[in-house]
């Protein structure tokens, strides 16, 4: 039930953006809470890629795996995300990179629907994964302008 939309310009641009993004493997380099990540297979067609990952999140002591489907679509530069298996009900999650019509920089927009299994769990982590689901535009940000400054 928990959903966060967010729409953040910033300086670099769309592909660049979406490059950054589709580089899952390098997510627990810079990304809140992600301590792991592990694609499980990677099938090339028409364009696309679609992966099968698993990430772990972790806070203080909880840690939480699940499995999740990505297609990695650099036409449109979009990658959606579906849910497979672990400790939500469902997950959709969703990224769009849009040139900005001045010609610099580029619009990113991210949004997710998710809510866990467990109430329990729900409320232990649910709070922090706002927070941190909120962070994660800033990270992605903090790491274009490391990796393109």
């Amino acid at each position: 039930m928990p959903k966060f939309e967010n729409h953040r310009p910033v300086k670099h641009s769309a592909e660049d953006m979406y490059a950054l993004v589709a580089d899952i493997e390098t997510y627990p380099q810079f990304l809140p809470l992600c301590e792991a990540l592990t694609v499980r297979s990677r099938k090339e067609r028409d364009g696309k890629t679609l992966l099968v990952a698993d990430m772990t999140v972790g806070y203080k002591a909880i840690r939480e795996t699940f499995t999740t489907q990505v297609l990695l679509n650099p036409a449109e530069r979009a990658i959606d995300v579906k849910y497979i298996e672990g400790p939500f009900k469902y997950l959709d999650n969703r990224w769009r990179f849009e040139p900005n019509a001045t010609g610099s920089g580029s619009m990113v927009n991210f949004y997710i629907d998710y809510e866990f299994k467990s109430m329990i769990l729900g409320a232990l982590m649910g709070s922090m994964f706002d927070r941190a689901f909120r962070m994660f535009a800033e990270a992605f940000e903090a790491r274009a302008d490391k990796i393109y400054a």
